[in-house]
């Protein structure tokens, strides 16, 4: 089938599935009809193909080879790993997929950063060529393909004007540099796809006008039309039928969550041949006159064949700069040992002693130097300790590099003038210390810094013995370093061993042994030139040469200059990184090209080496008589269970591995078990391959511990017996013995990735991921692939290099079919794949990717990827099972377990009010009103309220007699000018003060019912005004009592722009009313009369209205007086909202009622001076005062910096600081802010919180008797089945919870069952039900939902004491009975909130509470500002805002999803990142989630960036 046009290719993504198809119904019409309008744009289609509208599964199955062919010689990356074979694999296996659509990311333009500006148009159109209406196109333009571009203009300009004029305008102001829109219309060279490709990656800000996409409905009833709707939808059916095996069966207790153990296939391969025993090399020949030690082989040729070339060193233009010959590396040798022993000292001491280690520091394109350096410390019987050149002082890896210098004690590094010259200085111009290094001397070693040496001065030419040589370096996978000694007796057995096996007449030490004259061809050079190794082979003659894979690969690409040269005189070509399994690919390739100059077949040697075994084998030229070379073609899953199969029929998932020959001569080699114990392996089974030869190397520096493990493995047979006295050195290689006895390396133990009891190699997966359109996208193949443990299995994560030139769809189509090649040909997941900019992944010395600190920086969210696409939802098959209710548990079998099980059934109580005898003066009178009027004739004077301004100083006050005035005026302006009738609902609209209060007292004495509603904000009409239009039209207020300022802001031109200002009620300003006095102040005819109405919007997004009768109103301010002490003499000072709940009763009622003064502080004035409230506290000395959440944060955050703000502030004199609150308590919240005004005088025991809600504004206030509040630790997971379970402190999953006050007198609490309606044991989460006198009597309206609501104040327990009538709290909580004792001497019952039934999240069956996921992921990255989350469709979506730069905005997708999975057992769905402040909180500090989720469908959160995981 024909190859996709471009353009089609731009414009739809799709996902393909290997599960047959699992769309909806209608699916295949769809696509006709999205296909359809893009069908003429596919240019010389076969029209057969156009009817039936398949689509080729992958535009690169048949085009794949031509075009290799083609691109080889334009393009020079490293490509270690590509295959062609491998590359045609993977295509077929892309192939296989059905087309499957996937929400890509929306990303906010400024984040794009790489892409030049004018390749884009501005943000404004909608980014989803996913909605079919978003490029709603005629059906005009007839099925022929395109002649040129001049049809395609018209349609085009339509495109961009329809979307242009629409947008909203914020959209491209907030990008400057971005094109206005209209600016397309002239550019000629505009195409299709671009344009199509532009509206794909814009972000919406404002929808187009051509957009149908089915209307979806959210929660609330509210319409949404958006685009990220329809994604969710596309992600939802991604995941109808994920692909994970079936779980286990397994029982699950109700408290644990058990995550499941991944139980072993049963048709999984075994290995089932003989158990392989240890096979012998050759031994090693007998050679005479062989020299004693490697120095002595130097002394002999240096002393004797001083003309012989020893070394020719290159420059980068390939010219050989020095040659150097025996007898001068002898002489220099000798001349840095003299001067290293002789001429350095420190204090008149020699500096070095012999054993001493000493850094060696050379440059790779100067091995002249490093030769001369490494022998002179021979001589000096030094220990040379070779690291890199470091380039920063921030290198990766560069710190485990300098813990390693340190504990080897190296204080002096040698260098060459020039690379010394190059490092980085301090101001003092020495060198600076890097990160993490020990305090070196640097000597530079050219000759005019050596002294000769004295007449009678003779090193001694030992011979070669077991004291340390060298020591080499090795980075684990973990990104430790690591030192390995290398003995002199190693290196002697190692030169011996080598030139018996390549059988050498005549490598850095081995050349010395055997006076070879090595060509060293630098790294730089190789980068201008790949072929110039070629080019010296032939210019020299050269009978052996050392490469790489990679030094093969790249002397293919340079064709052009391959015409005169010759191979013919090699005799050995050894691969030296042979024991990649993709070296064989190379090796192919490269005999292809050169077999036809000279090159024989038979002359390719690749060879195995790791650093602790140094060479392991290596196959013989075949002179030597060394076997035919061997090919094994694997099957990958068998390989993945650690076991051999040779593949015959799969030909897709297969790993094809050249053997890298025999064992060396004089060695002995087993292959055992990775994982403890070092058993045999058996014949067709993968292991380590272990080694026993003299010529290995001998510990790891100073680590005692893993030494042994792996320098001294003593391998043992299946029954346990060790099979041979001598210890067996691991190498780090995964391999098996072939036939002919060749050696076969599938891997390496750093690479290694256990997934669900799979082992993956990680070169392999990087193979595949190569092998996707490898030309096109990935910046030179740089890729990494690693594992992280999340939820106790490794998952792997792939990071790859994008070419700047990417465009956002190609990153986005790449990503998806490397997850699907890598699950076809892998059958393995990929938990996260992460895109970087060319050029930002740490390099490795050699240029290489520095993958361990990669992977740091993955886990640390340091990496900034510009894309990442997570796919947590196929990889992880370990959770726990989702929790089955049990449906047939009634509420009386709950009542019988309890009992059973010794619980208490959960009820508490307050203190009895009728039995309480006090002084209280008001408790004669019904109502409230009369309370003012008998306070106004017995103590006019005595003031009631003082109300400060954000200076501190008081704004104004009322006394007893003042607030019964202005009320009498009031009430007279409400009949004769509102004409109002008793019983009319009156909105109070005013800013926190006494006009406030005055007016709700004017209100009582007409007989009329007030409403207070919180003013709208001048500055933010658009969204504050049509809250205080819907509570006066819901609450069918007649008449609006407010300001003159606020009059006329509810009458001006901007209001009349939010809301319809015509239908406004009577609107009274209250300023200047005339003195009149009141006839008769109005009478209710019974305490069950409404008094007032209280109006709050719930976190959930509710609006209603609570009614509250006059003898409610009584009923709470006795209870509140009696729980805090409350007299006349009393102060109390108050800063919260007076709006609604506890709030308004404490600024309107209580002081009424229990004549105690009140210090108004309006939470806002905090804003202009944050230190108002406590200096009131400490200037008043009050003993009890009140505060919200917010205001205790904005003082933790505000005043922790400046304390100058406080200076005299005193709060000694508090007794209890309680946060009225209706939401579980912020614990660490209050912890910090008592720990932060500790010195100020406050006492850790003052801080508690309340709980109210609607239905009961005072449940639990803490008071100023009875014992402090106590915390408990829960378990997290018991409470996701509702159960509580007590832990200790600190205990994992354990999750604190703080009691909320003392419950109040006059007031029951029981806790009953969500559902049956029974009442529950202690041990259980339930609702918190409550009766008392000042209930409210029920909902006045609630917004939309008054059926729902019906029984949330007149509940009845459908089982024991029936009769008592409850409201419903809408709170999960607990009871628990403490040890401590009450005022009345009863053991006291401590409630516990855990959070409001209408936010729990019901997922796998459980229940989750938002803000304990919140918490998780405000820990997981030190730039998350804040949290919410809320499920849509049952995928959960995280928001986050982002206080940092937008190029973290990625770095936190994984970590969000690592968070909560391993702390919540949850895959997140869809992760928001947003700028801070977005997330939308009410007065109460509260989180308003469910406007936040109605926002996120509509499409108005502007985010930085929005990831679907798949």
């Amino acid at each position: 089938k024909t190859a996709l046009h471009h353009n089609f290719q731009t414009t739809c993504i799709y996902f393909f599935f290997s599960l047959g198809d699992i769309t909806q119904k209608g699916y295949e019409k769809k696509r006709a009809k999205l296909l359809a309008r893009y069908i003429p744009l596919i240019q010389g289609v076969d029209p057969s193909l156009q009817a039936e509208n398949r689509v080729p599964g992958s535009s690169q199955a048949t085009a794949g080879v031509s075009k290799q062919q083609k691109s080889r010689s334009t393009n020079s990356r490293d490509e270690r790993f590509r295959s062609d074979v491998h590359t045609e694999a993977v295509q077929a296996a892309l192939a296989k997929y059905k087309e499957r659509k996937m929400p890509m990311p929306s990303k906010r333009r400024s984040v794009l950063v790489h892409s030049s500006v004018e390749t884009y148009t501005p943000p404004d159109t909608s980014s989803a060529s996913e909605d079919e209406g978003s490029l709603r196109r005629q059906g005009r333009i007839s099925s022929t393909p395109f002649q040129s571009h001049s049809n395609v203009e018209p349609w085009l300009n339509r495109v961009i004007q329809g979307s242009s004029t629409s947008s909203s305008a914020s959209s491209t102001s907030s990008h400057p540099g971005g094109k206005p829109a209209a600016a397309s219309n002239t550019a000629p060279a505009t195409t299709a796809a671009t344009v199509l490709a532009d509206l794909m990656v814009a972000s919406v800000r404002g929808v187009p006008r051509g957009y149908s996409s089915s209307i979806l409905e959210t929660a609330d009833g509210v319409p949404v039309n958006s685009r990220v709707s329809s994604k969710i939808q596309q992600l939802l059916n991604t995941l109808k039928r994920p692909k994970r095996p079936p779980l286990k069966e397994f029982f699950v207790d109700d408290f644990e969550e058990l995550l499941e153990v991944q139980q072993p296939d049963p048709n999984q391969p075994k290995p089932e041949g003989n158990q392989v025993n240890v096979l012998k090399g050759e031994p090693l020949g007998v050679v005479t006159n062989w020299p004693p030690s490697l120095l002595a082989a130097l002394q002999r040729w240096g002393t004797t064949q001083s003309k012989a070339p020893c070394l020719t060193a290159l420059d980068t233009t390939g010219k050989a700069i020095y040659t150097l010959t025996y007898g001068k590396l002898w002489s220099r040798s000798l001349k840095l040992a003299y001067t290293l022993l002789n001429k350095l000292t420190t204090k008149n001491e020699p500096l070095l002693k012999p054993g001493d280690r000493v850094a060696l520091v050379f440059p790779n394109s100067d091995p002249v130097m490093f030769m001369v350096a490494f022998y002179g410390c021979l001589l000096a019987e030094l220990i040379p300790v070779p690291i890199e050149v470091p380039l920063t002082r921030k290198d990766a890896g560069s710190q485990q590099i300098g813990f390693l210098l340190g504990s080897c004690g190296v204080t002096l590094a040698l260098t060459t003038d020039a690379c010394q010259k190059g490092l980085p200085k301090a101001q003092t111009g020495e060198v600076v210390t890097f990160k993490g290094w020990p305090r070196l001397m640097w000597f530079v070693i050219d000759g005019k810094h050596l002294a000769k040496p004295a007449k009678d001065w003779h090193p001694q030419v030992r011979d070669a013995s077991a004291e340390t040589a060298y020591i080499e370096y090795k980075t684990s996978k973990e990104g430790s370093t690591v030192g390995i000694t290398v003995s002199h007796a190693s290196m002697l057995a190692h030169c011996h061993a080598l030139t018996q096996a390549c059988g050498y007449s005549e490598a850095l030490l081995n050349s010395v042994m055997n006076r070879m004259h090595v060509i060293s061809i630098p790294y730089a050079l190789m980068k201008v030139n790949p072929l110039s190794w070629i080019q010296k082979v032939c210019s020299y003659k050269a009978r052996v040469a050392v490469v790489k894979s990679r030094d093969m690969h790249w002397s293919l690409l340079a064709q052009r200059d391959q015409r005169d040269v010759s191979l013919s005189s090699l005799r050995m070509l050894i691969v030296a990184d042979g024991a990649n399994p993709w070296s064989i690919s190379s090796c192919d390739a490269f005999l292809n090209v050169f077999q036809s100059r000279g090159l024989r077949p038979e002359v390719i040697c690749p060879c195995a080496s790791s650093s602790e075994a140094l060479t392991v084998a290596i196959r013989r030229p075949s002179e030597l008589g060394g076997p035919p070379p061997g090919k094994a073609v694997l099957s990958m899953n068998c390989l993945s269970f650690g076991v051999i199969r040779v593949d015959t029929e799969e030909k897709l998932s297969v790993l094809t591995v050249q053997d890298v020959g025999q064992i060396m001569p004089g060695a002995s080699m087993c292959v055992v078990k990775v994982d403890g114990t070092p058993y045999l392996c058996k014949a067709d089974e993968v292991g380590e391959i272990c080694v026993n030869s003299g010529a290995t190397g001998t510990a790891y520096f100073g680590l005692l511990g893993i030494t042994k493990n792996v320098f001294e493995a003593i391998p043992v047979t299946a029954a346990g017996i060790p099979v041979s006295d001598q210890p067996f050195t691991r190498t780090g290689l995964l391999g098996f013995v072939g036939p002919d006895y060749l050696v076969f390396v599938v891997g390496k133990l750093d690479g290694l990735m256990t997934v669900s009891g799979r082992r993956h190699n990680a070169d392999d997966v990087v193979a595949t991921a190569l092998a996707v359109e490898p030309m096109k996208f990935v910046y030179r193949g740089r890729i990494a692939v690693f594992s992280v443990p999340v939820l106790h299995d490794d998952r792997i994560v792939l990071v790859a290099e994008q070419r700047p030139d990417a465009s956002e769809e190609d990153s986005f189509q790449w990503m998806s079919r490397v997850l699907q090649a890598i699950d076809s040909i892998h059958q393995v997941g990929v938990y996260c794949l992460a895109l970087v900019p060319a050029n930002t992944l740490p390099k490795a010395p050699l240029g290489g990717i520095h993958i361990s600190e990669t992977k740091q920086r993955f886990l640390e969210g340091a990496l900034h990827p510009c894309n990442v696409l997570m796919c947590p939802h196929t990889c992880v098959t370990n959770l726990p099972k989702p929790r089955q209710k049990q449906p047939d548990v009634g509420p009386a079998s709950m009542i019988v377990g309890n009992l059973v099980a010794g619980k208490r059934i959960a009820q508490a109580s307050g203190r009895d009010v009728s039995q309480l005898e006090d002084n209280d003066q008001a408790r004669k009178f019904l109502y409230l009103a009369d309370v003012l009027q008998w306070r106004a004739q017995t103590t006019p004077d005595h003031p009631l309220f003082l109300l400060l301004n954000s200076k501190g100083t008081v704004a104004s006050t009322a006394s007893c007699i003042q607030l019964h005035k202005r009320a009498e005026r009031v009430a007279v302006a409400l009949m004769e000018k509102g004409r109002l009738n008793v019983g009319d609902h009156v909105a109070l609209v005013y800013p926190p003060g006494v006009d406030l209060i005055a007016t709700f007292y004017g209100c009582l004495y007409a007989g009329c019912v007030p409403i207070t509603v919180r003013p709208p904000h001048p500055q933010n009409l658009a969204t504050t005004l049509p809250t205080v239009k819907m509570i006066v039209e819901v609450s069918k207020s007649a008449c609006i009592l407010t300001t003159q300022a606020i009059m006329k802001l509810l009458r001006s031109k901007e209001a009349a722009a939010a809301v319809d200002i015509k239908t406004w009620p009577t609107i009274l300003d209250t300023d200047d009313m005339p003195k009149k006095k009141l006839a008769n102040v109005f009478r209710p005819t019974s305490p069950d009369m409404l008094a007032y109405l209280d109006f709050s919007v719930s976190t959930t997004g509710i609006l209603a209205g609570v009614k509250m009768s006059h003898a409610a109103t009584s009923a709470l301010c006795r209870s509140i007086k009696l729980q805090c002490e409350l007299y006349p003499s009393r102060q109390i000072a108050i800063c919260l909202d007076p709006y609604c709940g506890l709030g308004f009763a404490l600024w309107c009622l209580c002081s009424i009622y229990s004549g105690h003064q009140s210090i108004l502080v309006p939470p806002l004035e905090l804003e202009s001076n944050v230190s108002l409230w406590l200096s009131a506290v400490s200037q008043y000395k009050v003993r009890v005062t009140f505060c919200s959440y917010s205001v205790m944060e904005i003082c933790t955050k505000g005043l922790g910096t400046q304390t100058d703000a406080l200076r005299g502030v005193n709060l000694s004199c508090v007794r209890t600081c309680m946060v009225v609150a209706e939401e579980r308590p912020r614990i660490t919240l209050t912890q910090s802010f008592s720990k932060l005004f500790k010195d100020l005088g406050l006492s850790a025991r003052a801080v508690s919180t309340t709980f109210g809600c609607r239905v009961n504004v005072a449940i639990c206030l803490q008071g100023t008797a009875g014992p402090d509040p106590t915390t408990v630790y829960v378990d997290m997971r018991a409470l996701r089945h509702d159960r509580v379970r007590l832990v200790e402190r600190g205990s994992p999953h354990s999750l604190p919870l703080m009691e909320s006050g003392k419950i109040l007198p006059g007031v029951k609490v029981i806790i009953a069952h969500t559902e049956t309606k029974g009442p529950l044991g202690d041990s259980h989460l339930g609702e918190i039900w409550v009766s008392s006198p000042h209930n409210a009597t029920g909902y006045y309206t609630v917004y939309g939902e008054e059926a729902l609501h019906a029984d949330h104040f007149t509940a009845r327990l459908s089982f024991g004491d029936t009769q008592t009538v409850w409201a419903r709290t809408g709170y999960l909580g607990f009871l628990r009975r403490t040890e401590l004792t009450d005022a009345s001497g009863e053991r006291h019952d401590a409630l516990y909130v855990v959070g409001s039934l209408d936010e729990t999240l019901e997922l796998r069956g459980m229940r989750y509470h938002p803000i304990d996921i919140e918490t998780s992921v405000i820990r997981a990255h030190k730039s998350i500002a804040e949290c919410a989350v809320f499920t849509w469709t049952n995928l959960l979506v995280v928001v986050v805002e982002l206080e940092g730069s937008e190029q973290e905005a990625l770095d936190l997708v994984a970590l969000v999803t690592n968070v909560v999975l391993e702390e919540h057992y949850l895959i997140v769905g869809v992760v928001v990142i947003v700028d801070p402040g977005v997330i939308p909180i009410n007065s109460r500090g509260e989180k308003q989630r469910m406007h936040l989720r109605d926002g996120f469908l509509a499409d108005q959160l502007d985010p930085i960036y929005v990831a679907y995981n798949m």
